[in-house]
């Protein structure tokens, strides 16, 4: 009887203990939480910045982006009527991702002119010296600012590198049927090394028969010819689970060991070959149609392959990473600048918000072009605006109000 009794002691006494520790682990879990929780560093005047800084930053593109619709509507209402498009294409296929990747585009226009914009008001209301007055300092006053960055920052990341490039073929899709712009759907006197030591090359590739005419494929081993295949027509499998499965017609294969050669043919053949129809046809703008991971596979490919044309895909890869950190560089200067009350209101502060964001961006489209025709690394041609912008941002730091 004893021994049942302490047995049923020392059980509860586990039991107890079990929770405890399970009691423990849930307040330190909570605590680590409560470190995480934003209202632990944003207060009431944060919230009240982050509200205008965002509410002003999507008015604005709202407005801006309305405008180049009813813009674009007058320019391409006669190709529609034209070629018979759909109200359902015209609004889903086209419109639906025209505004998207416009908004995107412009996205750090958006961000100068709001930061502008509401930062004039705040300090024209004095506001801004209310703040500063009571002991908030400059750089306490950026924390709203520079959370709302955050945000715009990931959502601009996000949409440019997994949402924009699916949008984009379709509306390009969209601007072939009914536009009538000219897709490039066919390629001539194609060669490219699909493999070490393997060189494929067509004479005649048409991207929407998935067909080609006049191929060839090489082997070598040691920088001998080892193999050459010959075919009439190579067709690509679109049906297949798995990529590269081509078949090829009137095919002939010699082999050449030693000094012995040995020949065979046929009508029909199913192959592997390492290459894709996009290995093929290169279109104007066809980096903007992949994802970020559909970009980073096809450069490191490419690049395994030694071919020269993946430039433009590299400067597009880090201009979308750099494009994201625009919006803190510009806000810096645009807080620092518009912070102050200034006799003649807010109209100067948009003048300069408007040179400094287009010059931003032409500076973008300059860079890029330096990468692809001046043999500047893609990375340093993406980063290029920033790193210029973030000097001017440095000054307009050092000379923002304590």
């Amino acid at each position: 009887m004893k021994r049942m009794q302490l047995k049923r002691f020392f059980k509860l006494l586990k039991l107890r203990f079990m929770h405890q520790k399970w009691v423990a682990w849930l307040v330190a879990t909570l605590r680590f939480l409560r470190v995480l929780l934003p209202t632990r560093y944003l207060k009431i005047l944060d919230w009240y910045i982050i509200r205008k800084f965002i509410g002003t930053y999507v008015f604005s593109i709202l407005l801006i982006i309305s405008i180049a619709i009813v813009f674009d509507v007058n320019e391409n209402l006669a190709k529609f009527t034209q070629f018979h498009a759909p109200l359902k294409a015209i609004v889903f296929d086209y419109y639906a991702n025209f505004v998207p990747y416009f908004a995107n585009l412009f996205s750090p226009l958006f961000v100068f002119i709001s930061v502008i914009f509401f930062t004039s008001k705040l300090a024209g209301t004095s506001e801004i010296i209310s703040m500063l007055a009571a002991g908030v300092s400059f750089n306490r006053l950026m924390r709203p600012y520079m959370v709302s960055c955050l945000l715009i920052s990931a959502l601009s990341f996000y949409l440019s590198g997994y949402v924009i490039p699916h949008g984009t073929v379709i509306k390009q899709n969209f601007e072939s049927m009914y536009k009538n712009s000219k897709k490039n759907t066919s390629a001539q006197n194609v060669q490219l090394q699909v493999d070490r030591g393997v060189i494929a090359y067509i004479q005649h590739y048409d991207d929407k028969t998935k067909r080609g005419y006049g191929f060839s494929l090489d082997k070598f081993e040691n920088k001998k010819l080892v193999s050459h295949m010959t075919a009439s027509e190579i067709q690509y499998d679109t049906i297949s689970d798995s990529k590269y499965h081509w078949q090829v017609s009137n095919w002939r294969i010699r082999e050449m060991k030693a000094l012995r050669e040995k020949i065979t043919y046929g009508s029909k053949l199913d192959t592997l070959i390492m290459m894709e129809p996009a290995d093929l046809v290169f279109s104007k703008g066809q980096q903007e149609t992949f994802t970020n991971p559909e970009l980073s596979a096809y450069i490191s490919k490419q690049i395994g392959r030694g071919s020269s044309n993946v430039v433009q895909y590299e400067v597009e890869y880090h201009k979308r990473i750099a494009a994201s950190f625009a919006s803190f560089i510009l806000t810096t200067i645009g807080l620092s600048l518009s912070s102050r009350k200034r006799k003649g209101g807010m109209g100067l502060y948009l003048g300069i918000g408007l040179a400094l964001s287009f010059g931003y961006i032409l500076l973008q489209t300059v860079s890029a072009t330096f990468a692809v025709n001046a043999d500047t690394p893609p990375m340093l041609a993406a980063w290029i605006p920033n790193l210029i912008f973030a000097v001017v941002a440095y000054f307009c730091y050092r000379s923002a109000p304590n």
